[in-house]
């Protein structure tokens, strides 16, 4: 069987959002896509910050009081810390997979949104590192290519060339 083949009836790699495949082996731009991808989601994070800002100030010229001013802040600064570590995670390891963590997921939706700072900011420590998730994809590739090959191996040969060791001929 040719490399070619073996590569075609092989697990194939799960694409990373930016990167496609080229976390495989490191190809095709890898580390400008990963500065890239660092230097904009550093970026979009600035801009987010200093939109929150604009309506902070919207607060303060409202003149709505201090504790409202106090909760707003301290809202997002929570919901971007749950944000930051929620991404973190997924980076590491998959959510598990059932109904329970489903719903969580749906009630998650709108704090991810307001902690959207957190999100970007640990999409940027990331790519200092490796793509977002590269880690994750590269031990669920490997583990797919060694029980691939230990399939391949383990069916090599004519099983009807085989010798059978045991058994007589009977005349």
């Amino acid at each position: 069987m040719s490399d070619e083949h073996q590569a075609a009836s092989g697990p194939r790699p799960e694409p990373i959002r930016f990167f496609g495949t080229t976390w495989v082996d490191h190809s095709d731009g890898y580390a400008l896509r990963r500065a890239g991808v660092a230097a904009g989601s550093l970026a979009a994070a600035a801009a987010g910050a200093f939109l929150l800002r604009l309506g902070y100030e919207g607060l303060a010229i409202a003149n709505v009081g201090g504790v409202v001013n106090a909760m707003v802040v301290i809202g997002f600064a929570v919901c971007s810390a749950i944000a930051f570590r929620r991404t973190w995670e997924r980076f590491v390891r998959r959510p598990d997979a059932g109904a329970r963590d489903e719903a969580a997921e749906r009630s998650m939706h709108s704090l991810m949104m307001i902690g959207f700072i957190g999100t970007l900011l640990a999409y940027f420590f990331r790519c200092l590192v490796e793509a977002p998730g590269e880690k994750l994809h590269r031990a669920e590739y490997e583990e797919a290519r060694t029980r691939h090959e230990r399939r391949r191996t383990t069916r090599t040969g004519n099983p009807a060339a085989r010798t059978r060791k045991g058994r007589r001929k009977h005349p």
